[in-house]
C-alpha cells in the first residue's frame, strides 16, 4: 500500500513520528516521506541520526511549516498520497493556561489539515487522537474531542471519490517525550529517593511507540471512512510504575485538568 507513494507526517519530529518514519522505511519502499514540522532544530537532528543509521536521504524530505498555516499546508500536500497527522500541544498544564494557543494548533490546524487534504486530493488521512478526548475534562482533551469530530465529519465534505479520514485513539505511549517514564527515569539517575506522584489512585493506559506505530499502519489498512479506531490497552497503576523503579512515592496532588482514570470509548 505504501511502496512508491508520497506519506506526510505532520509533527513527524515527535516520538511518534520518528518511529513511525524508521518502520516505514524498514518494512515498505516509499516514493517519498516528507517530515513537516516548525522546529528546525529537531529537523536538523532527526536527518543527523537518520543519515548515522544508513537509512536512504533521497526518500526523506524535511518540510518547515506550522499547521496553523493553510497555505503551506496547501503547498505541502501537492501530490502527497498518505497523510498522517500527529502535530499537536499536548502538555495539558500548558493548554489549561495557554487555550488561545491549543485551539490555535489542534481545532484550527486539524481544520486546516482537512480542507488542504480535500483541496489537493490525498487519498487517505489519519489523525492521532488519545483517550483524554474521551469524556474530557481538560482543555487539551476538549481540543482533541473537536479535532476527531472535524475528522470524522469531513467524509461529508468532498463528496464522492474524494479524500477519506479516520481517527486512531489510544492511551499514553511508553517513554514518549515529556511522558512520566523518562520524567521518573531522570529523578532515579539524579539520585532522588522518592518520586512524584499526583494520588494512590491514579491509572493510565499504556501503549509502546512500535505498537502504536503498527496499529496507525494497520488502520490505513482498514479504514472506510469516518471510523475512529482503538486498541484494546492494559491499564496501570502509576503507584505500581513508582514500585518498578524501587522507589517510594511523594504525594504532590493532581494538576490542573487530570483524572483519576482515563476511558478509551465513553
Amino acid at each position: 500500500m505504501f511502496n512508491n507513494k508520497i506519506i506526510l507526517i505532520t509533527g513527524a519530529t515527535g516520538s511518534f513520528g520518528n518511529q513511525c518514519v524508521r518502520h516505514m522505511l524498514k518494512n515498505y519502499n516509499p516514493k517519498k516521506i516528507i517530515i513537516f514540522s516548525r522546529d528546525e532544530l529537531k529537523q536538523y537532528e532527526m536527518s543527523i541520526k537518520l543519515k548515522k543509521e544508513g537509512f536512504n536521504k533521497n526518500k526523506i524530505r524535511f518540510l518547515l511549516g506550522d499547521i496553523r498555516d493553510k497555505n503551506r499546508l496547501n503547498l505541502a500536500f501537492k501530490n502527497v498520497d498518505y497523510v498522517i497527522h500527529a502535530a499537536a500541544l499536548k502538555q495539558i498544564p500548558a493548554a489549561e493556561y495557554n487555550p488561545q494557543e491549543c485551539i490555535k494548533t489542534n481545532i484550527n490546524g486539524a481544520n486546516n489539515i482537512i480542507m488542504a487534504a480535500i483541496e489537493q486530493k490525498v487519498k487517505k488521512v489519519i489523525a492521532l487522537s488519545t483517550d483524554k478526548a474521551c469524556s474530557p475534562v481538560n482543555l487539551y482533551g476538549a481540543t482533541k474531542l473537536a479535532s476527531d469530530k472535524l475528522f470524522v465529519s469531513a467524509n461529508y465534505l468532498g463528496g464522492v471519490n474524494s479524500t477519506i479520514f479516520s481517527v486512531v485513539r489510544y492511551g499514553n505511549v511508553l517513554n514518549s517525550r515529556g511522558s512520566v517514564i523518562p520524567l521518573f527515569k531522570k529523578f532515579v539517575k539524579e539520585g532522588k529517593s522518592t518520586l512524584p506522584l499526583t494520588s494512590e489512585k491514579m491509572s493510565r493506559f499504556f501503549i509502546s511507540l512500535e505498537d502504536g506505530v503498527k496499529f496507525v499502519i494497520d488502520s490505513f489498512y482498514r479504514m472506510q471512512g469516518g471510523e475512529k479506531f482503538v486498541p484494546k490497552l492494559f491499564t496501570i497503576f502509576i503507584k505500581d510504575l513508582v514500585k518498578a523503579f524501587n522507589k517510594k512515592p511523594r504525594i504532590i496532588g493532581m494538576r490542573p485538568g487530570e483524572k483519576i482514570h482515563e476511558i478509551l470509548c465513553s
